[in-house]
């Protein structure tokens, strides 16, 4: 058998043995199917594989019995096989299989890991806008139920309790069952809780129950994430990849400050946690329905003398999963300065995101005087520059590093710049100079969106010093991470009580950590291969 690509650049010079008839059909050993055909100038592909006789015909002229007529006749390319029917031609021979070959989805011929990489995007984009969207109600809620800045300060915190609890087992979870399987969880997990907060939010337990499984759901991705990433993604494209995902929580949080201020003044704060709870279900259904095409497809692709192997059960991965985490060399971990460095780092990092995420807009709502709207549009400002700087970031980290410049000089120039701009810019801001309160905003902005360049410092050290315990990494460095937003932001609520000061409660315990951290970092941080041992 000869393998043979029909290309038709026009389907209207294609016809039927039977000139009244508008369709080709097309047999199988199953049961005959009929399909329809495109409109014209749009180009597909056919595979067939022909006898020998039809091949020589195919040779010898363009037409065949009236069925082909002004085709031209390629050798097709080896890659992959084709589906198994039959094709009908006009003088009552079949050749043995047909196939076809659509040019969509556009994302269709990316490599895997793009896709993967991708989908991963886009569920951090809908985590951080499951995270931003009470920034913005907390507002409205405080006023509709009088709570004081103290209380807005606890449910705005409550969602790292969970974010906290869940970082260890998260990383456990996605060394065990995958990083996919972990994320798929977490996403629907985050998203009915989101969805339940109006609600529950007339009882205050209850609220913060659920701002609680919000954090725990959304705790888990960056460990799902890292794992991925470690598994999946070479060294000279990592900073590029984790600025990819992680990026999508700064777009995220564009997209959740931009919706939710026309939510809340058309449709009232609910419809917020309702309408981004809505989005997290649909990511998980598409999820899955991607996932059974591309297991429909492999399948299909498997010839049947092939062996197609079979995927560990979650009984499979419990039954392991007591072994495994006895052989995660915990002391080891702990005992390594580089792993400290990580924690530090990243607790510190943290200080400054969280209060700034959560207390950003109703500084600008109070202190600058800015409307509901105007406060949630600037809050845009510094997420939207951080999209722009985490790409920056990461193609200057992975140039250098595939230039032979040294893995730990680049993880501690990028975090070094992650925290020492912040921290110069909130000293501009915190310093009564006079300024207008847009000076103000870009300065603070400049600063938060420079902080993105952690992403090519901090957030690859982990895969960096070991791919096969990344997302443990992850999960011991974030839980401190989590703190900040446990402690930070109700703190942050408690001082502004008590100073009624902006410099004295958002930004100075900011600055300290980002100088802080900046010097524990370049003392002991490392981006070098660890084999950790028990």
């Amino acid at each position: 058998m000869e393998n043979f690509a029909i290309r038709a650049e026009s389907l209207c010079s294609l016809s039927h043995h039977n000139p009244s008839s508008k369709n080709w059909v097309f047999g199988s050993s199953l049961r005959p199917r009929r399909i329809r055909l495109c409109p014209p100038k749009e180009r597909l592909e056919f595979r067939f594989f022909c006898t020998i006789r039809e091949t020589q015909k195919i040779k010898h002229t363009q037409k065949v019995d009236g069925v082909l007529t002004g085709l031209r006749v390629d050798e097709v390319d080896r890659g992959g096989p084709v589906s198994g029917s039959e094709v009908e031609f006009g003088n009552g021979v079949r050749s043995d299989e047909v196939g076809f070959s659509w040019n969509w989805p556009p994302w269709k011929n990316l490599p895997q890991r793009y896709k993967l990489i991708g989908t991963t995007s886009l569920a951090f984009v809908i985590c951080n806008m499951d995270k931003v969207n009470l920034s913005v109600a907390i507002i409205p809620m405080s006023h509709q139920f009088g709570w004081s800045s103290s209380v807005a300060g606890l449910v705005q915190s409550s969602f790292f309790w969970g974010y906290a609890l869940s970082q260890l087992p998260g990383g456990w979870l996605a060394k065990i069952f995958g990083g996919r399987e972990v994320l798929k969880v977490g996403v629907l997990t985050w998203s009915f809780a989101t969805a339940l907060v109006p609600v529950l939010a007339g009882f205050m337990p209850s609220l913060l129950l659920s701002r609680i499984l919000v954090g725990i759901g959304e705790g888990v991705s960056p460990s799902a994430a890292t794992d991925l990433i470690a598994r999946t993604i070479p060294l000279e494209e990592r900073s590029r990849a984790v600025a990819f995902v992680f990026g999508g929580l700064s777009v995220g949080s564009v997209v959740g400050l931009l919706l939710a201020p026309p939510l809340i003044q058309n449709l009232g704060w609910e419809y917020v946690f309702y309408v981004f709870g809505l989005l997290g279900v649909g990511w998980y259904i598409g999820f899955q329905f991607l996932e059974e095409k591309k297991a429909s497809v492999a399948a299909e692709s498997i010839l049947g003398s092939q062996t197609v192997p079979v995927k560990k059960t979650w009984n499979d991965s419990l039954g392991e999963s007591g072994d495994s985490l006895k052989d995660v060399p915990w002391k080891s971990f702990f005992r390594t300065p580089a792993v400290w460095a990580m924690v530090y780092a990243h607790f510190c990092g943290s200080w400054g995101h969280y209060t700034c995420l959560s207390w950003l807009p109703t500084y600008f709502s109070e202190e600058l005087n800015l409307n509901l709207t105007e406060a949630a549009w600037v809050s845009i400002l510094p997420p939207l520059a951080s999209v722009f700087v985490t790409n920056i970031a990461a193609q200057i980290a992975d140039n250098l590093i595939a230039n032979g410049v040294e893995t730990t000089t680049v993880r501690k120039l990028c975090q070094t710049i992650a925290f020492l701009s912040p921290a110069v810019c909130m000293t501009l801001s915190s310093v009564d100079l006079g300024l207008p309160p847009w000076e103000v905003v870009g300065i603070l902005t400049s600063g938060l969106a420079l902080s993105s360049f952690a992403l090519s410092g901090l957030y690859c050290t982990h895969q960096d010093m070991s791919p096969e315990y990344a997302s443990i990494l992850l999960g011991i460095t974030n839980t401190a991470g989590a703190v900040p937003g446990i402690v930070g932001v109700a703190l942050t609520g408690y001082l502004l009580e008590s100073t009624h000061s902006w410099s004295l409660s958002l930004f100075a315990p900011s600055i300290f950590f980002y100088l802080t951290g900046t010097v524990v970092w370049l003392v002991f941080a490392s981006s070098k291969p660890r084999n950790f041992f028990k």
